[in-house]
């Protein structure tokens, strides 16, 4: 069998690659969904943070909404310079993890679907690595 069939030669460009995957779910999750969430302010921190108590955890509710902002937008951005990548990647995975859970359990799987997919691709990134196009150049 051809190599070309098995694009094997797309091998080289495998650090262009993870750099597509953390511009393209870096940004989409820190320009749409965190910085939605850094503007809302306190009164949409504690709204979001009032998914944690699907866990039993009820206080504290803007912290809570505090922690998913800062990861969503502070941790996208740091995703897409690939820095500090692995440690963004843990806490977007607990993130997407509790806006998977808070959505399903509201709306059914199709409404969770996009964080459930989500919590996957974070945590393949913590596997993965930023790559060698990155600032951590792993």
């Amino acid at each position: 069998m051809s190599s070309s069939y098995k694009l094997s030669f797309l091998n080289n460009y495998r650090d262009f690659g993870l750099l597509l995957l953390r511009l393209g779910a870096g940004g989409v999750i820190s320009l749409v969904h965190g910085y939605a969430k850094l503007i809302g302010g306190p009164s949409k921190w504690e709204a979001v943070g009032g998914a944690m108590g699907q866990f039993g955890i009820n206080f504290f509710p803007v912290f809570w909404g505090f922690m998913a902002m800062a990861s969503e937008f502070f941790g996208g951005l740091l995703l897409m310079l690939g820095l500090l990548h692995r440690w963004a990647a843990i806490f977007l995975t607990f993130t997407m993890i509790v806006a998977a859970t808070t959505k399903i359990t509201a709306e059914g799987l199709p409404a969770g679907a996009y964080p459930l997919v989500m919590v996957f691709v974070f945590a393949s990134m913590i596997f993965l690595g930023p790559g060698k196009l990155s600032f951590d150049r792993s």
